[in-house]
């Protein structure tokens, strides 16, 4: 029997006796095979003895080498059969599948949630051992994700490449940018499941949804409705006060609330893109549109829980729910007679004059 024979059947032999002769001294790890055992001792030498001839990039071994290549060639032999993406490694395409299968084989062991692939699971683990390894070298800020830190950087360099179309006002980001957008077009994609208001951001919404709560220490002392924030106590009071701080730089009307003001100044500008295809009524936002066309289409998508009467809109439905609970947030300074509306107030307020 040759040389080259025996090597075959010692290589075969060791596949099926699980024999793994060739130990590392580094690290003690068993190898089957020699050329597994030298490739595997490059990792502790550092040695890259396959050279791309194109780029000059290094690697430790042929296969690799092999799938670098695909980058210069463009070639892509790895197809998903679900969606058609091409890949140029076989390991990118089988990381890619779980997208469909919503497999989700890495486990935190700390609290369980599951994860697509390893480093979404390394990066979670962050929150747990609280580790954050990119470091800040302006301000010495540290972060979990490099991501964040790149993101971060924007602020020390005050750039802002993103801008708004509309008002041509700069963002550092584009997450910013595309909040800011939804101040023209009114979209509030993020509802309340409690009363259906929307908002235009989640961070609203976490912050509104603690009206819900039961916990709601600050009580108004005029008409004794409590609310679970300080801020909204504030913004309540100047229903009995009548107090309007937010004043219009045009006309000089004036408003109760920021937001108020804001939708207000929409009405001084030329500009309005929404257009109602019925009765050809223009809009400076495409929330106000969207609520304008349920007189044509006789929506009434908000229902009152005790009476069944709908209405087309959010504050209706809540001004008629103060026939029900009999609130009456709107009082006269003078005789301290309370109204379920402004509107009777103001009309009450005649009575003084």
């Amino acid at each position: 029997m040759c040389e080259s024979s025996f090597f075959i059947f010692n290589l075969n032999t060791n596949i099926h006796t699980t024999e793994k002769p060739y130990i590392c001294e580094v690290c003690k790890k068993c190898f089957s095979h020699l050329g597994h055992f030298k490739s595997h001792m490059r990792t502790h030498t550092g040695e890259r003895p396959y050279v791309c001839e194109v780029c000059k990039n290094c690697f430790s071994k042929i296969d690799i080498l092999k799938k670098h290549l695909r980058v210069h060639t463009a070639e892509k032999p790895f197809i998903c059969e679900v969606c058609e993406k091409c890949f140029t490694r076989i390991d990118t395409l089988k990381k890619h599948m779980r997208i469909h299968t919503a497999e989700k084989p890495y486990i935190c062991e700390i609290c369980t949630k599951a994860f697509s692939q390893i480093c979404h699971l390394k990066v979670h683990l962050r929150v747990h051992t609280g580790e954050k390894p990119y470091v800040c070298e302006v301000c010495e800020k540290s972060f979990a994700h490099v991501g964040n830190l790149k993101t971060h950087m924007i602020i020390h360099t005050a750039e802002k490449p993103h801008i708004c179309e509309m008002c041509k006002k700069g963002f550092a980001y584009l997450s910013g940018l595309m909040i800011h957008l939804r101040s023209h077009t009114g979209e509030k994609p993020y509802i309340c499941e409690v009363c259906e208001e929307g908002f235009s951001m989640m961070s609203t919404l976490k912050t509104h949804m603690i009206t819900h709560t039961v916990e709601k220490p600050f009580v108004c002392e005029v008409c004794k409705k409590a609310f679970a924030r300080i801020y909204y106590l504030k913004k309540h009071l100047r229903t009995h006060t009548a107090e309007k701080p937010y004043v219009c730089e045009v006309c000089e009307k004036q408003f109760a609330l920021f937001d108020y003001l804001k939708t207000h100044m929409a009405t001084h500008t030329a500009e309005k893109p929404y257009v109602c295809e019925v009765c050809e009524k223009g809009f400076a936002r495409l929330y106000h549109l969207k609520t304008h066309l349920r007189i044509h289409t006789r929506e009434k998508p908000f229902v009152c829980e005790v009476c069944n009467r709908g209405f087309n809109h959010i504050s209706h439905l809540r001004t008629h729910m103060r026939t029900h609970t009999g609130e009456k947030p709107y009082f006269c300074e003078l005789c301290k007679k309370g109204f379920s509306r402004i509107s009777n107030l103001k009309s009450h307020m005649r009575i003084h004059t």
